[in-house]
Order: C-alpha cells, then structure tokens, then sequence
C-alpha cells in the first residue's frame, strides 16, 4: 500500500520580464561600482549606494504591485512612467541636483513635489480616476518649483537655461502619466456593467 502523497501545484514562474526588470535595478546599481574602479570621477559612498537601493526598491516593488493589480496596459504604462519619473527626479536631484549643485537648498522643494504624488496616490487609493488627478497636482507642483525659479531668480545664469528645459520635462512627464491614469479610468469605466 502506498501512502497518499499530497498534490502540490508548482510554485508560478516569474515573468521574463519581471526578471529582465529587477536584473537591470540590480546592474543600474552595480554601475557606480564598475565605474569607480575605472574612473576618479566616480566616488560613491556607502551611504550613497544604500540611497540609490532604497530608491530602487522605492520604485520596483509598488510597479511590480501595480503591474500585478491590474491588467491594464494604460494603468501601468502610467504607474512605470510616474514611479519612473519620481526615481529620475530624486536620483538627479540627489547625485547633481537640479537647480545649481546638489547643495543648493532649493532643490529641497524636489521632495516635495514627489510627495505630492505620493500623498495624492494614498488619498486616490491607487484608483486610475484618482491617479490621474494626482498626477496632474504633481506636474502642477512641479511647474510651480520651475516658475518659482525662474521668478526668483534660482537658476545659475551659466546654466539656466539646461535647468529650466529638465523642469519642464519633469512637469510633461507627470502630466503624460496623469493622461494615461485619465485612458485607464475611461476604459475601466466601458468595461464595467451597466
């Protein structure tokens, strides 16, 4: 007599591309380190290499989150391009900062411009309707720290003008995320029942 061997399913093999997504965080990190061993120009530090990790994971594991919650191409094309856009925000603002060096205290405001994305997305429940009107708070957020600088003067005139077309493009980045949150709400909305 043989014993019952219970069935087990096999465990649910990861999807290439999530594979080909977390290998190339893992290689975008590990660049710093090949560079530093080929190049001066390149010195990170500990600190620096935990920063850019945490911002890496910051971003991977809500898109990974979001690419499971949902089917939607247009939902996570919006949720990639704002999670993308939120990492190159404070990734450049962190390692040269934006306006001036990174030391220039104005590019505090950068933070807070993701974190009215952030706080926007927590309020909207990650809703696409609601996403995209957090996203669109964000580009505002974001083009009033880019008026803001070219106001008050904030820019360095040997750099202004580099300064104020990488604000503008952050400002067209969320608002490009906002519209596709907008075509995922719409085709959500079709394929409910009436």
């Amino acid at each position: 007599m043989t014993p019952d061997i219970p069935h087990t399913s096999p465990a649910p093999r990861p999807s290439r591309w999530r594979i080909a997504a977390w290998s190339a965080a893992a290689l975008l990190l590990l660049a710093p380190l090949v560079a530093m061993q080929v190049t001066d120009e390149v010195a990170w530090s500990l600190a620096d290499f935990l920063f850019a990790a945490a911002l890496l994971l910051a971003v991977g594991i809500p898109l990974d989150l979001a690419v499971r919650k949902t089917g939607s191409r247009a939902y996570q094309a919006a949720a990639a391009l704002a999670l993308g856009t939120a990492f190159l925000l404070l990734f450049v603002n962190g390692a040269v900062g934006i306006i001036g060096s990174e030391g220039n205290d104005v590019n505090l405001l950068f933070y807070g411009v993701v974190a009215v994305g952030v706080v926007g997305a927590l309020l909207a429940q990650f809703q696409p309707l609601g996403m995209s009107r957090a996203m669109a708070a964000t580009a505002l957020a974001q083009a009033a720290v880019a008026v803001g600088a070219l106001v008050a003067g904030w820019t360095s005139p040997a750099t202004a003008s580099v300064e104020i077309v990488a604000l503008w493009v952050f400002v067209a980045l969320w608002a490009a995320s906002a519209v596709l949150f907008r075509n995922a709400a719409r085709a959500e909305l079709h394929q409910s029942p009436a």
